[in-house]
């Protein structure tokens, strides 16, 4: 699956899309230098794949890229940084 990501001033999100059908996303709001997270869901089709994370790792390593931090709203991202030690640095 290829996670794709779109960014604005404001908003971005990491998905995937599959002919034209949005089967995950992970939505994150800009706060300065900060993205804070605020919604994943992933459809049926893919659930239980572990792409939920896969979409919260991508952030990860797009904070890393832009050397910005992560602040997880959404509980679901909230359980990954708190199950994986490794994404943790990005954490505010």
């Amino acid at each position: 699956m290829n996670i794709q990501h779109k960014t604005s001033d404001t908003k971005g999100s990491f998905f995937i899309d599959q002919d034209g059908i949005l089967l995950a996303e992970m939505t994150y709001v800009w706060a300065g230098d900060k993205m804070i997270i605020d919604h994943t869901e992933v459809s049926q089709t893919l659930a239980g794949k572990g792409i939920g994370k896969q979409l919260v790792s991508k952030a990860v390593e797009y904070a890393h890229e832009k050397h910005v931090k992560i602040l997880p709203l959404c509980p679901f991202a909230k359980s990954v940084f708190e199950k994986v030690e490794e994404f943790r640095d990005v954490l505010i």
